[in-house]
């Protein structure tokens, strides 16, 4: 059965973050709220956890999951980026978008595209979901809420509740999130002197990146 913590959206309170962070070091799968849509995250060094969290939305080990960074010296540990992609990830995050990077070594191989070797990563702009991340002190691995049958994402938290308090075990709830998927923006063409390229119109505008 699923916790349910009600956090104030511009300042959540400490303890309850701190219970949310047990559970997810205790290998727990929550949903939390984004800049986006509401997510569902674990610890990233947790296979289990990764592997329930996949089975939760019903998708194979094929579907790219997503690190959820508090900024870009922590994405950094887990993407390759030259000077060209970190000036266009800093006058950019946080925000909603999602950039495919070259994924480093410390990316378990379980998490990372199976042929390209790619990473989703993100820096989220919303406040709960940053101060959860500075609370845990690491990423999360995450990936949208979408209920199987369904094909928009789930935006409110007792709905959420309702539905997957049998499978999560936690929702984190503050009033609903904006109901439109991030940006997908691969940057990987740039290591070789290409543009990046928008593969999903999203929140995040793709002007701001001058594409």
């Amino acid at each position: 059965m699923a916790q349910f913590f009600e956090l104030h959206p511009d300042n959540p309170q400490p303890r309850l973050l701190k219970q949310a962070v047990a559970i997810l070091n205790g290998g727990g799968v929550i949903a939390v709220p984004t800049d986006s849509s509401y997510a569902i995250a674990c610890h990233l060094d947790d296979k289990s956890a990764a592997d329930r969290l996949r089975q939760i939305r019903r998708v194979d080990e094929k579907h790219l999951l997503t690190i959820l960074c508090r900024d870009l010296s922590e994405l950094s540990n887990y993407a390759r980026v030259d000077n060209k992609q970190y000036r266009l990830l800093k006058s950019i995050t946080p925000g909603a978008y999602t950039f495919i990077l070259d994924a480093t070594r410390e990316v378990p191989r379980r998490v990372s595209h199976p042929q390209r070797k790619t990473i989703g990563i993100r820096v989220p702009d919303h406040r709960v979901l940053q101060q959860l991340l500075d609370a845990h002190g690491a990423p999360l691995l995450a990936t949208t809420l979408i209920a199987p049958d369904d094909v928009e994402p789930l935006n409110e938290p007792e709905e959420i509740r309702r539905r997957f308090e049998k499978l999560l075990d936690a929702v984190i709830g503050s009033g609903p999130c904006p109901d439109q998927p991030t940006t997908v923006v691969d940057l990987t063409p740039m290591h070789t002197g290409g543009a990046a390229l928008v593969l999903r119109h999203g929140r995040g505008d793709p002007a701001a990146l001058g594409l």
